[in-house]
């Protein structure tokens, strides 16, 4: 087999900040919305297959928590297959394993295949997409990181809004099986975004002489350690644990209004096709907040405590969520969903920022995996949790308000620790954000060893300058002398030198 050419942010490497990295930016803006949409697109399905196999909502509900399983518990693996393969074959793989799933599911006989397919083949599929997108987001984009992460953000609403009614229209024209058949083909366009995530290669250097040549390949092969497929160091880093710790208490309970929200309705009188426009808002308020929290946090005196403004988002959606529970009648929680959707939009668009600029894009690849593990345990027990109190306490104000106090206790982590144990000069993050700094100084350092390389070659060209310049002025001045005594002993009678006068 061929080799592959690893997008592994060799050092020296600067990110354009545009170019072909608005490419990248529109498949991770593509990927982002398949990822977090389709679970939800999937459950369209759900009473159909009911009716089909003959079983309970609660059985339908594992397709949708397995899919989420798969797409946060195998981080750790997605990123030993990008460290070992590189970011573009390992999403193409992915593109196929999401499509396959959709289609084998197409021809489904028991809800068990279901599992497997949708589920399991889907799911993780969908998870070999979202990293390595993610991952070359980051290397394509430093001082515009802020805004790019934001417009991929928001591929999630975006999605989420036209893949909700075209499964509705897939099943009421075709039936679930046909629905999963054309949504399987619809997958197949990961691949096509997978092939946009070309690697950066390093420009190339000027030709070198055999030994320079020679001592430049020693001197690199001494100074690059060999490559980890899954790097464990990052825990070393206080403010990664740190992040850890709070986004596994954010994801316990950021996600449980949008499930509740809609049955909160209900319960309130109000009915099914009113109740479900509150997600519409949700979904079209959060397509702008997440851009616009972007460029917030590209601004130069943001974005070295963009920390901090992920807290205040945090607070701001823990917040809402604790008034919203006491919500009485439709027009509340109408201002409710517009103010989570702030939220939830400015939280989407800054959580992975924020993770980029603690460990920086080196160790990425390895930190989201361990990351997104991490979170899935949250992901499965957050929902869960909260319909077992509903179940106990049959009111919906204890969900909110244990969501609320989820979110706001995770703000509450990562402001007081970051602030406590994570000592770091005002200047020196100023500093760290500028474009391209720190991949300039190693371009610069590289060219100074290159001329320190070539400096006494320079030298000796040099001398061999002077000793002719030296020999070419001494002969110039002794000819100098000659004319001169020459033309004093003829204007003194004499006869020139010249071959005439010698015959």
């Amino acid at each position: 087999m061929g080799g592959v050419v690893l997008d592994d942010g060799a050092i020296g490497v600067k990110a354009p900040d545009g170019g072909w990295g608005w490419a990248v930016l529109f498949g991770c803006f593509i990927i982002t919305g398949f990822s977090y949409a389709f679970p939800k697109a999937v459950s369209v399905f759900f009473k159909e297959l009911i009716r089909e196999f003959g079983i309970g909502y609660s059985d339908t509900a594992w397709i949708s928590s397995i899919l989420l399983a798969m797409l946060y518990g195998t981080g750790p693996v997605c990123s030993v297959l990008v460290n070992r393969f590189g970011c573009r074959p390992v999403m193409m793989v992915g593109g196929l394993f999401a499509a396959s799933g959709m289609i084998l599911a197409s021809f489904a006989t028991s809800i068990i295949h279901i599992y497997l397919s949708i589920g399991v083949l889907t799911g993780l599929g969908l998870a070999l997409n979202f990293q390595p997108s993610l991952i070359m987001l980051n290397r394509y984009f430093n001082e515009k990181r802020p805004l790019a992460n934001g417009l991929a953000a928001a591929g999630s609403p975006v999605a989420l809004c036209c893949l909700s009614p075209l499964g509705q229209v897939l099943q009421y024209r075709y039936g679930w099986r046909g629905g999963f058949l054309i949504l399987g083909g619809i997958l197949l366009n990961c691949c096509a975004c997978g092939a946009l995530m070309r690697p950066l290669i390093p420009p190339k250097k000027p030709e070198n002489s055999g030994i320079e040549e020679a001592l430049e390949h020693e001197e690199k092969a001494q100074a690059k350690p060999k490559a980890k497929l899954l790097d464990f160091t990052v825990f070393k880093d206080r403010g990664f644990v740190i992040y850890t710790v709070a986004a596994s208490i954010m994801v316990l309970g950021l996600f449980v209004p949008p499930v509740f929200v809609v049955s909160y309705a209900k319960e309130l009188g109000n009915e099914d096709t009113k109740s479900a426009l509150l997600l519409t808002i949700l979904g079209f308020i959060d397509i702008f907040a997440r851009p616009t929290c972007g460029i917030i946090a590209g601004l130069k005196w943001v974005r070295p405590r963009c920390v901090y403004l992920f807290s205040f988002a945090l607070i701001f959606n823990g917040t809402t969520d604790l008034i919203g529970s006491q919500s009485k009648d439709y027009s509340s929680l109408v201002v409710f969903c517009i103010f989570f959707g702030i939220s939830y939009g400015m939280v989407g668009a800054l959580q992975f920022e924020v993770l980029m600029a603690i460990v920086g894009t080196h160790k990425f690849s390895s930190a989201i995996g361990l990351v997104l593990l991490v979170e899935a345990i949250a992901v499965l027990v957050g929902p869960p949790s909260a319909g077992r109190l509903l179940d106990y306490t049959k009111n919906y104000m204890f969900v909110f308000l244990l969501a609320g106090i989820e979110v706001t206790l995770s703000a509450l982590v990562l402001a007081t620790c970051n602030f406590l144990f994570i000592k770091k000069k005002p200047q020196e993050a100023d500093a760290a954000v500028e474009a391209g700094e720190v991949a300039g100084e190693l371009e610069q350092l590289h060219k100074n060893h290159m001329e320190e390389l070539k400096e006494p070659n320079r030298y000796a060209e040099k001398q061999k300058d002077l000793d002719d310049q030296e020999v070419k002025e001494e002969m110039e001045g002794t000819s100098q002398e000659e004319t001169i005594i020459q033309d004093r002993h003829v204007q003194n009678g004499g006869v020139g030198t010249n071959p005439e006068s010698s015959l």
